[in-house]
């Protein structure tokens, strides 16, 4: 009886830990935030053997966490958008997302500002715009990183929703 508690203390410490970690990483591009947020809270519905969030909740908390990588990647063109791009500067503000991904962490911050800029140039806008394009995309990051964090948040507190009352 008493290591079987202490096996689902250990468990429960496990979910939070992954939770945590999660959220942590939907910030630094070293870690997989969103699969590891939600590996957590599968984690803690896994250890009431899905009596409280059961599948329904889990299937909502899943596209929740593939939302927030949809969010990442749009945010960066929309962002170049709204400051009166080209849709090649959007384009490229993904592209550079993207490939940013790879170069991480300055890739992450860099990758939509280059990518954005280089695709204004090429639609033949000057400097001043491409620039602006570039700075459009940096908001658009900010601002996904921001919604990203606010996804995160509310799948915690719709698991802790679905847990406790």
């Amino acid at each position: 009886m008493e290591t079987a508690m202490t096996m689902e203390v250990l468990l429960w410490v496990l979910a939070v830990l992954l939770i945590a970690t999660g959220i942590l990483g939907l910030l630094l591009p070293a870690l997989p935030g969103p699969p590891i947020l939600f590996a957590g809270l599968l984690l803690g519905a896994w250890i009431d053997d899905f009596a409280y969030a059961g599948w329904g909740t889990m299937t909502v908390l899943a596209a929740m966490a593939v939302l927030t990588y949809l969010v990442d990647f749009a945010a960066s063109a929309m962002g170049a958008s709204r400051f009166g791009a080209t849709p090649r500067a959007a384009w490229g503000a993904l592209i550079g997302a993207l490939v940013g991904i790879a170069f991480a962490p300055a890739g992450i911050l860099l990758g939509p500002f280059i990518g954005a800029v280089i695709g204004e140039l090429s639609a033949r806008r000057s400097l001043r715009e491409a620039g602006r394009a570039g700075a459009g995309a940096t908001v658009g990051l900010v601002v996904g990183a921001a919604v990203k964090v606010s996804l995160a948040f509310t799948m915690v507190s719709l698991f802790v929703l679905a847990r406790f009352f």
